[in-house]
């Protein structure tokens, strides 16, 4: 399988540059208590960095394919992202959500205009069903993850960060489907091979963790976590091959760690966090031994993948923050 290059991703940076915004760094080591940079992806449009790969796909696209319109499976934020840049490149878009999709996360797709289908509760569930719409109507298929197009855009948030941290050590990574983490990593490990690439799960979500085990992508029978949009119940292929070749380590961070993580940021650093988006600070403040997180000397870059959050479900966030223990 062909791994995503250096300078393609850097050519996605210049296609994207007009509808994704360069985010910025937050310096909040005097707060951590140990030197810690977040990458706020929040500050995205539509609140999360899956902008990224979602703009650079649909600009690949052909002018006829976009007339024809596209669609995705997503639990939320890929969704926000598939439709944001479909409206604003004038393409019609369908997207297929689970049953269980946060409210504001199907009102955020709404919001740009696409069509909204809600389909069964996990990732193989709304794919069937994407692809079924897809065959039916003509549309082109936009992977939340699976994909050498989707994984170059989202590559080009580590180009930002290689820029705005230039002493960073250890960049943090969640990781769902794992198109984010394979960016990143393709990116840091081909222009900074010194710099580690950590990739972060919920532990009732680890995927990627059992499939590097495993040699080989598997399916979980099961996934639960307050992080919803790290769920997917199996990595991709072409995911898996770019953090078998690029990643330095996976690691697992409970539910009681990302809460604890997602009111820390709110609290101390001021950052509005979904779940998903806070498990990266979880395994930096509260490290599992044999983490390379465990060197706090280390400079981290923890990145924060999106903000979409009710109020009440983060004020929820404290019932289950309690001991990280």
């Amino acid at each position: 399988m062909t791994l995503v290059s250096l300078s393609a991703i850097r050519e996605a940076a210049g296609r994207i540059a007009s509808i994704a915004r360069r985010t910025p760094v937050l310096d909040v080591s005097d707060l951590a208590g140990r030197p810690l940079w977040l990458k706020c992806e929040p500050q995205q449009p539509g609140g999360a960095f899956k902008i990224r790969g979602a703009t650079n796909m649909l600009k690949r696209l052909s002018a006829d394919a976009l007339k024809r319109g596209v669609i995705t499976f997503s639990s939320g934020n890929h969704g926000q992202a598939v439709a944001l840049a479909a409206q604003r490149l004038g393409a019609p878009a369908v997207i297929v959500m689970p049953t269980s999709a946060p409210a504001i996360k199907i009102a955020g797709v709404k919001r740009w205009g696409a069509e909204v289908v809600l389909e069964g509760t996990t990732s193989v569930d709304r794919r069937k069903r994407a692809e079924a719409i897809a065959a039916e109507r003509g549309l082109t298929m936009v992977p939340p993850f699976d994909h050498e197009w989707i994984i170059e855009g989202q590559g080009t948030c580590a180009l930002e960060i290689l820029e705005q941290v230039p002493t960073a050590a250890i960049v943090a990574v969640p990781v769902g489907g794992g198109g984010l983490v394979s960016g990143v990593a393709a990116a840091i490990k081909q222009a900074r091979p010194d710099i580690k690439v950590v990739g972060v799960e919920p532990w009732g979500a680890a995927k990627m963790s059992a499939s590097l085990k495993a040699g080989e992508p598997v399916t979980l029978d099961r996934t639960s976590s307050i992080a919803d949009g790290l769920m997917p119940v199996r990595p991709g292929d072409h995911t898996f091959a770019h953090v078998k070749e690029f990643v330095d380590q996976m690691v697992t961070v409970n539910d009681v760690q990302i809460a604890r993580a997602a009111l820390w940021l709110f609290h101390e650093a001021k950052q509005v966090v979904e779940p998903s988006g806070a498990a990266t600070v979880a395994a930096t403040l509260w490290p599992s031994a044999g983490s390379l997180l465990a060197d706090r000397s280390a400079v981290v870059v923890a990145i924060l993948s999106g903000g979409n959050v009710a109020p009440e479900t983060l004020a929820a966030l404290s019932n289950d923050s309690g001991n990280t223990t």
